[in-house]
């Protein structure tokens, strides 16, 4: 994607999200790598739902400020997950409600944020760690996010109190996974008595026909 088309797709998806309550104020940041090298990156206090593609940082690929606005305070982290996986091409961080009240009322486990529940989650989503709370913008929370992507192929993690940070090929894309993980949180959240997780026969025909990665 060239950076002109980048940097629409960057403000077409925070104002979906935006504007279907998927983030809120000021909360949140995109980001997507540019095929000449560095990343763009919404602003530092950017409402997603009112960005403006001449408004966004462009940093180089050593994180150096090159144009725009001062880049959002996760920039370390976006750039780690860049570095991490080579697939990954837009990073989205948001303060989701059902995801963020899943931390407060208690995880799953801290390898796996909600169970299986249902084939999307397995298939769009897979693997979703808890990351341990560190304040906002906190350089150790990349180096944690690395370790946890060295462990076992992931396109998302739960950031303690913060929110969910996914990424993906695209970011029509990594919004799907986004979508797809809030929405099972609210599954899970809502359902009671809580269901049976998918039996590894039922996960393991969904490796076969669709690659699951779980």
């Amino acid at each position: 994607m060239d950076e002109p088309a980048l940097r629409r797709e960057i403000c077409r998806v925070g104002r979906s999200l935006f504007e279907r309550g998927l983030v809120h104020a000021t909360a949140g940041n995109i980001s997507g790598r540019l095929s000449g090298g560095g990343f763009l990156i919404t602003p530092t206090d950017a409402c997603l739902g009112f960005l403006e593609p001449d408004a966004l940082a462009h940093v180089g690929a050593d994180g150096q400020a090159l144009a725009g606005p001062r880049a959002s305070k996760a920039l370390a982290l976006h750039r780690r997950i860049y570095d991490s996986d080579a697939g990954a091409q837009c990073v989205i961080h948001t303060h989701s409600t059902h995801l963020v009240a899943l931390t407060l009322a208690g995880v799953w486990s801290a390898a796996d944020i909600v169970p299986p529940i249902t084939p999307y989650y397995v298939m769009k989503v897979g693997h979703v760690p808890l990351i341990p709370y560190h304040r906002p913008g906190a350089p150790a929370v990349a180096d944690l996010v690395a370790e946890a992507m060295r462990r076992v192929p992931i396109r998302a993690v739960m950031l303690e109190r913060l929110g969910p940070t996914v990424w993906h090929e695209t970011p029509a894309a990594a919004m799907a996974t986004l979508e797809e993980l809030e929405e099972t949180a609210r599954l899970w959240l809502m359902t009671h008595p809580k269901p049976a997780p998918l039996a590894e026969s039922q996960i393991d025909e969904l490796r076969r026909h669709f690659g699951a990665r779980w």
